[in-house]
């Protein structure tokens, strides 16, 4: 029996210095990224004995439960939700008036901050200690969530009700693109940032409130709750698609490269199971390539060049670069037959200023329209060291 215990005992001994010596040796395993929201033990005791509002959709996960049943299982007092662009169920297509609504399952009242109301209004916030900003943004300007929490900082400002962010990674966590000249234009161009930012929701958060850019230059009690496990520049798969025609993580990672053509004639491929994978127009005969847009519910309606066919290139299995890549653009446009048809009115809004389509239309290379951006992006990047929360990942 003492023979059989000491041969236990020294197994044991080498499976856990084996054990010890491939953890030394081998692949370190990457770290866990843990949301803000799925810190509850932080989340929870701030949220003890107050009337609680949330700004959330779909994407607002606490492992696979939503944000707003895991708060009520908790027993947060939770009074109302606010819906953003695509709704509190994320099944509303690209642009579609969301109204004020009933949840069936919570039965809560969502209300709509994508349609005549787009700020909380004070009667809104009457009653409320604080509100909950936790969505998924992919990293643009022109992504509305994040104007949306521009005006939900504005409005709390406004009534003194604190904002708690719930933080999470940026899936194309790069800084490029045109910079915004008239900031609060539209809103898909609110801010003087660059198309690609380069924060999480929580930085660019702190960033909008400290440099004053809400109205009246107002200040809002605004907290972060920072993401665990993450650094700038890490890759982050989306565990759900972001919106309707954000289906998967090449859409988002192509995304803004292909967000401009939605100011030309060119369709992006709503309307076909690859949205923001392609990019052809009727008139792009020479290409192989084709595709047909239809209206699917709750992802496209009306899309453009609706039962027409395609024809252009195929991005599903492109390599997506840590940048805004304009090769697409530019080869569409100079293949286009009716050039000064290409652009509609609204590129000058999705670009922020009139210089990039006009950069385009005289012919200029890449390489020349990017040097049009270089030295406000260097501006931008000493401003946002500021707002930085996350170290720099090395690569």
């Amino acid at each position: 029996m003492i023979r059989i215990l000491l041969s236990a005992i020294l197994f044991a001994a080498c499976q856990s210095a084996s054990s010890q010596k491939n953890t030394a040796e081998g692949p370190k395993p990457a770290k866990i990224v843990k949301v803000g929201a799925e810190q509850l033990d932080v989340v929870l005791p701030k949220l003890k004995n107050k009337r609680v509002a949330l700004v959330v959709n779909h994407t607002s996960l606490v492992g696979h439960t939503h944000l707003v049943d895991t708060l009520l299982a908790s027993g947060i007092h939770v009074v109302k939700v606010f819906g953003p662009e695509h709704g509190f169920r994320g099944n509303a297509a690209d642009g579609q008036t969301i109204t004020d609504s009933l949840d069936t399952k919570t039965k809560l009242p969502v209300l709509s901050l994508y349609g005549k109301t787009k700020k909380p209004t004070p009667n809104h916030l009457k009653n409320i200690d604080l509100v909950i900003f936790d969505i998924q943004d992919v990293g643009t300007r022109f992504y509305t969530y994040i104007s949306t929490m521009h005006y939900v900082l504005e409005a709390c400002a406004e009534q003194g009700v604190k904002v708690l962010v719930l933080d999470r990674p940026n899936p194309n966590d790069f800084i490029d693109g045109p910079f915004n000249r008239k900031p609060l234009q539209s809103f898909v161009a609110m801010h003087a940032i660059p198309a690609v930012h380069g924060l999480t929701v929580g930085e660019l958060a702190t960033m909008i409130n400290e440099e004053k850019w809400l109205a009246n230059g107002v200040r809002c009690d605004v907290e972060i709750i920072k993401v665990k496990g993450w650094q700038h520049g890490q890759p982050y798969v989306l565990p759900v698609k972001p919106s309707p025609n954000l289906s998967n993580q090449q859409a988002v990672n192509l995304y803004p490269s292909l967000c401009f053509f939605e100011g030309t004639v060119i369709s992006i491929g709503r309307g076909t199971p690859f949205p923001f994978q392609v990019a052809g127009n009727p008139l792009l005969t020479t290409y192989s390539f084709s595709f047909v847009p239809n209206t699917i519910a709750g992802v496209a309606v009306k899309p453009p060049h609706e039962n027409k066919t395609c024809y252009g290139l195929d991005l599903r299995t492109a390599k997506a670069e840590r940048r805004i890549n304009l090769k697409y653009l530019l080869e569409l446009f100079k293949a286009y037959p009716e050039k000064e048809k290409f652009f509609t009115d609204y590129i000058n809004l999705l670009a922020g200023n009139p210089e990039f389509k006009n950069d385009v239309l005289a012919g200029k290379t890449e390489e020349e329209i990017r040097a049009t951006w270089q030295k406000e992006l260097d501006v931008y990047k000493t401003l946002r060291k500021k707002y930085v929360l996350y170290p720099e990942a090395n690569h």
